[in-house]
């Protein structure tokens, strides 16, 4: 059997793709090595490849605030809960629009993919959550982005894909249009459904915005809130005072930046390794008509 010869373009390639690794991977390092390392070595630059005098002062600082620790299982909740709406509701909606047979399918979906390019605005739709009584609830969170239509889009594709003979013959079989949609349709589109899943969940853990909005009691916020307001607006730095002067009092404030951040991200980091192969087969079943 003869062996690839490595050319030249194959060379560079994966010179390219590390570089771009790199480039990817070194700013979410250097906030790990900063948010441990030592405040002094913080400020005399020595923190570039590895940490210095490792400490966990910085994560003691962020997990001894409530506020946090309440805004994160704010944000459990609101994840939770949203992930589950949006994937029900995706479900229901894309598996009628992919049925030939539905009655004004194609003007549904002609007024679904409207909105996509169409929006009323941020004051119109505050004005409909308070009229709803919504504001200072997780249904202010969780119900305005209840549908993502290119998630729709992508759902309905997938089955369109499924062959039509699985379906008559649960029809033939006796069974209805749930039972279709859960025993056939449904184990058969767990890539879709595991592509869907990390979009709605990656959405829902770094929205801000709508809290922003929606949300003017500080004991529900979501994590994301409190990130903002420690990186933009220095927040914390009444807990710091014990660790020093104000030179290292601020510099700490960096490493308390850094750890806030760590600790946000580090849930869906976690959680996308596992998910990475139906990610990939999802994305490209879901979007190609074949």
């Amino acid at each position: 059997m003869r062996k690839k010869r490595i050319g030249v373009f194959d060379v560079v390639n994966v010179g390219i793709m590390l570089l771009i690794l790199l480039a990817v991977c070194y700013p979410l390092y250097y906030m790990l090595i900063v948010s441990i390392s030592s405040g002094l070595a913080v400020q005399r630059g020595e923190t570039y490849l590895w940490p210095v005098d490792v400490t966990l002062a910085a994560y003691r600082v962020v997990l001894s605030d409530p506020y946090i620790v309440r805004a994160y299982a704010n944000t459990l909740l609101y994840t939770s809960a949203g992930v589950l709406i949006n994937m029900v509701l995706t479900v229901m909606c894309a598996y009628p629009l992919s049925r030939k047979y539905l009655y004004g399918r194609a003007l549904i979906a002609f007024f679904v993919i409207f909105t996509m390019f169409f929006d009323g605005g941020i004051i119109p739709r505050f004005v409909v959550v308070n009229s709803l009584g919504l504001i200072n609830t997780i249904w202010a969170i969780v119900l305005p982005p209840a549908i993502s239509v290119f998630n729709l889009i992508l759902v309905r594709t997938f089955f369109e894909n499924i062959p039509d003979e699985l379906h008559e013959s649960a029809v033939v079989d006796g069974a209805g249009e749930v039972r279709t949609l859960l025993q056939i349709f449904l184990p058969l589109s767990k890539p879709v459904l595991a592509t869907i899943f990390i979009f709605y969940t990656v959405s829902h853990w770094n929205s801000f915005f709508p809290a922003l909005i929606y949300l003017s009691k500080k004991e529900l916020y979501p994590l994301q809130i409190m990130v903002r307001n420690i990186v933009i607006q220095g927040e914390l730095a009444s807990q710091m005072t014990e660790m020093g002067s104000e030179e290292s009092m601020t510099v700490m404030a960096l490493n308390v930046k850094y750890a806030v951040v760590i600790i946000a991200i580090l849930p869906v980091l976690a959680v996308y390794p596992f998910m990475q192969k139906y990610f990939v087969h999802g994305a490209m079943l879901g979007a190609v008509k074949g």
